[in-house]
């Protein structure tokens, strides 16, 4: 699929900015595990799941939605096959019963359901099968969350995509990739009526589970907290802070509110979407600016998964969508002031870049706060033309260049970041 800046847009909304219900890895193992459980005549007896790091990363200690407060990839992948509706993608967990969890509790107390994490695979990879007495189905997802690549039934393939190299990306990305990032302006500018109104019920999804996350007494309350008693302003900075962890919190914490992601995650999708518009609200900018600004943030987050890759060492709300929000509120009030807007992203980037991913969990809050704080006072100093030169650190001449030298710390200098991450997180749980 070739992109121009006439079509960018609307594939990344397509293939990057869905609803999800919980966490996206644990989900999407749900959806694929859906996927094989529909085309199984008969009950599922039996489960076997594989995952790449990343995704068994992500999903070791998110609470899982509609559960009762479980937790991980194994719950959520046997209670997407015993749902069995891959046609709810990836609000499938929105199909749990008590019945359905007790039946998935039983499954895997008895040893009947595992899974398992395959440090080989250098891409997103999620590899199902269920089996009963006559018949096993087997699902296989890469490179993204929702992505099929293989259906087999009894060993007969039912559907397949070409497996490509996991380092290889999707032609769309691989466009996306090759663009600069005052062409994504344009191509932010090229929204029409369909995308801002996908991009307003991403806005109302987001703002709907950040008010019901306030009520759980974590991060976002807190902070709420600190506001009420004078230890923080009520500004732009704080009620921006609340709001987004507020959310997080709710995602984390496994409320049963889809959020509408970006790049494929979740809590991008909450920093993406709110922080561009709670600041455009505070600084009184029209709604159509907004919505520009929010589709520049959607873009440019997803621009630099393309370089991090989709599941990366370093923390995607930070160096992914509060790059992308920070962009998004120097374009609120500049336009296409590149300069500014380079200035923004170099800040932002400088500032926490070395933020370390450690799995989705609760404390993704406090990452959340400090991505949106960051996002807004490294717009300010940018529309102030203050900003980090290539003269410090890993900054480079251009933003492009600065993107890319954060990927190659990712890649190269952190490769065995995830490796240990994930060895420490199972000792603990030893």
């Amino acid at each position: 699929m070739k992109a121009t800046t006439m079509t960018l847009l609307k594939i990344i909304l397509k293939n990057e900015v869905f609803p999800a219900l919980g966490c996206t890895e644990p989900t999407a193992v749900a959806y694929a595990a859906s996927i094989a459980a529909e085309k199984l005549d008969g009950p599922v007896e039996e489960l076997r799941i594989t995952v790449d790091p990343g995704v068994f990363k992500n999903g070791m200690a998110v609470t899982v939605p509609n559960t009762g407060g479980e937790h991980g990839n194994l719950i959520a992948g046997v209670i997407g096959a015993l749902i069995g509706q891959p046609e709810r993608r990836m609000k499938i967990l929105e199909g749990a019963t008590p019945d359905i969890i007790a039946r998935a509790k039983t499954l895997i107390t008895t040893g009947h359901a595992s899974v398992e994490c395959d440090s080989t695979q250098l891409g997103l990879r999620i590899d199902v099968t269920v089996r009963n007495s006559q018949e096993a189905v087997r699902a296989v997802m890469q490179q993204n969350h929702t992505n099929l690549v293989l259906l087999e039934k009894n060993g007969e393939t039912l559907f397949s995509k070409q497996e490509e190299d996991p380092t290889r990306l999707p032609d769309y990305k691989d466009a996306l990739r090759e663009m600069s990032i005052a062409e994504l302006v344009d191509a932010a500018e090229q929204m029409d009526a369909e995308d801002e109104a996908y991009i307003r019920e991403g806005l109302a999804m987001n703002q709907k589970i950040a008010a019901e996350g306030l009520q759980l007494h974590k991060v976002g309350y807190y902070l709420a907290d600190l506001k009420q008693k004078k230890f923080l302003q009520d500004d732009v900075c704080s009620s921006s802070k609340i709001m987004t962890a507020a959310a997080a919190d709710g995602r984390m914490g496994g409320l049963s509110f889809p959020v509408m992601s970006s790049g494929g995650s979740g809590n991008q999708g909450i920093v993406a979407i709110l922080v561009p518009y709670n600041v455009g609200k505070w600084f009184e900018i029209d709604e159509p600016t907004i919505m520009r600004s929010i589709a520049l943030s959607h873009l440019i987050n997803s621009y630099i998964k393309c370089y991090t890759g989709s599941l990366s060492p370093i923390c995607g709300c930070a160096i992914a969508a509060g790059v992308g929000a920070a962009a998004a509120i120097v374009y609120q009030q500049e336009g296409k002031d590149m300069a500014k807007i380079a200035l923004a992203i170099n800040n932002l980037i400088s500032d926490l870049g070395g933020m370390l991913c450690d799995g989705a969990k609760g404390g993704c809050s406090l990452k959340v706060a400090s991505s949106t704080d960051s996002a807004i006072r490294s717009a300010y100093m940018a529309l102030n033309d203050h900003g980090i030169t290539s003269v410090e650190g890993f900054v480079g001449k251009t933003p492009e260049e600065t993107i890319q030298n954060l990927s190659r710390i990712s890649d190269i200098g952190m490769s065995k970041v995830d490796e240990t991450m994930i060895k420490i997180m199972m000792d603990k749980g030893k």
